[in-house]
């Protein structure tokens, strides 16, 4: 008899891309995945692996903390195969809480450098592993502001730049990993002062998504901004006129390319703890390093590849860097690590 697992209540932020069957559960082409990423352009990707392998993909989207908690609440019932995450905090989490599968490829291992997939297990298992990258970037008001202004994580926080910052929440996860990063490179003490720093610097309260910082440097409202790169690639490929004149407005730093590189966050994917139908879920996280796949990360949704060697045919990231710039070589886990330090230095400095 079939039956349909339940919702979780709306406090886990879960919404159902389609709910799974006892019987679905067991079925040898079957994947059920968690996933927190919420791109239409996804689709496509999700398509083309059933077509390919004919295992079907049942799917429930949340936010990575909706996805945690679920996982939490269902315990050892988890019908979850596959976990995709988009931020590096939630995948150190996730391996912390024991909600990964330590698995081992020996074609994951290749694709992806060492530094975007967690360490290994004592038995060589890896528990999660990057799949796609986006750079943390700094634009900038091309009528105001020096670019050699800003060609540095360090000078956010330089008092020639004040009055001229804005930025999202500290405690949005895509800040949280930039500091730990940060805090991995200068050290605690040097890091909490350059997040008092960039209070300091602030021209508003922060607010928003990376978007709107974009917008209020297009506007005039702040000279510099931080972002993810696909947000502004989004802008530089839009047809919308107002949106593409946004893009147009604002030069693009990639940050610290003379010293250690510029901060990267991963999108990456997992085998679930209590997963039921391991060698699929395997073999869809190793269809996502595949070419065809890695192109669709980097043209579907502008992200960057984590495969090495892969050629970028997307038109706003080969804008923004001729296709290549240096990233840092920080180990993901090392970030997750400190975050709940980097949160203290937070309070402590009066960034919200």
């Amino acid at each position: 008899m079939r039956r349909t697992l339940s919702v979780l209540s709306l406090a886990l932020s879960v919404v159902t891309g389609g709910l799974f069957s006892a019987s679905a559960v067991a079925d040898d082409q079957v994947i059920n995945l968690y996933s927190a990423r919420h791109y239409p352009t996804d689709e496509a990707l999700y398509s083309d692996f059933t077509k390919a392998t004919g295992i079907k993909i049942n799917r429930v989207d949340s936010d990575d903390a909706g996805i945690i908690a679920r996982l939490k609440a269902e315990g050892s019932a988890s019908p979850a195969d596959v976990i995709l995450l988009v931020d590096a905090a939630r995948l150190w989490k996730g391996e912390v809480d024991g909600m990964f599968m330590p698995i081992k490829s020996k074609t994951l291992e290749t694709a992806i450098p060492s530094q975007l997939r967690s360490k290994p297990t004592d038995d060589g298992g890896t528990a999660w592993f990057g799949l796609s990258t986006r750079a943390r970037v700094v634009v900038f008001d091309k009528l105001k502001v020096k670019r050699e202004d800003v060609d540095t994580y360090e000078e956010l926080a330089d008092p020639k730049n004040k009055g001229k910052l804005c930025i999202r929440s500290g405690s949005h996860p895509y800040n949280l990993s930039l500091f730990g990063a940060m805090t991995e490179h200068l050290g605690p003490v040097a890091t909490e002062t350059w997040l008092k720093g960039m209070v300091d610097n602030m021209a508003r309260a922060p607010k928003g998504g990376d978007t709107d910082q974009i917008k209020a440097v297009a506007s005039g409202e702040c000279g510099i901004a931080v972002t993810n790169t696909y947000y502004l690639a989004r802008l530089m490929r839009s047809t919308n006129p107002a949106e593409k004149a946004v893009a147009e407005r604002v030069g693009v730093v990639f940050p610290n390319q003379q010293s250690w590189g510029t901060h990267v966050n991963v999108a990456g994917g997992a085998v679930a703890r209590y997963a039921k139908n391991q060698a699929n879920a395997v073999k869809f996280l190793e269809y996502l390093v595949s070419p065809e796949a890695q192109n669709h990360f980097a043209n579907g949704n502008n992200e960057w590849p984590v495969v090495k060697g892969m050629k970028l045919d997307n038109p706003a990231l080969k804008a923004m860097t001729g296709g290549n710039y240096k990233s840092e070589l920080v180990p993901i886990s090392a970030v997750g690590m400190n975050q709940i330090k980097v949160q203290q230095m937070l309070d402590r400095v009066g960034f919200k």
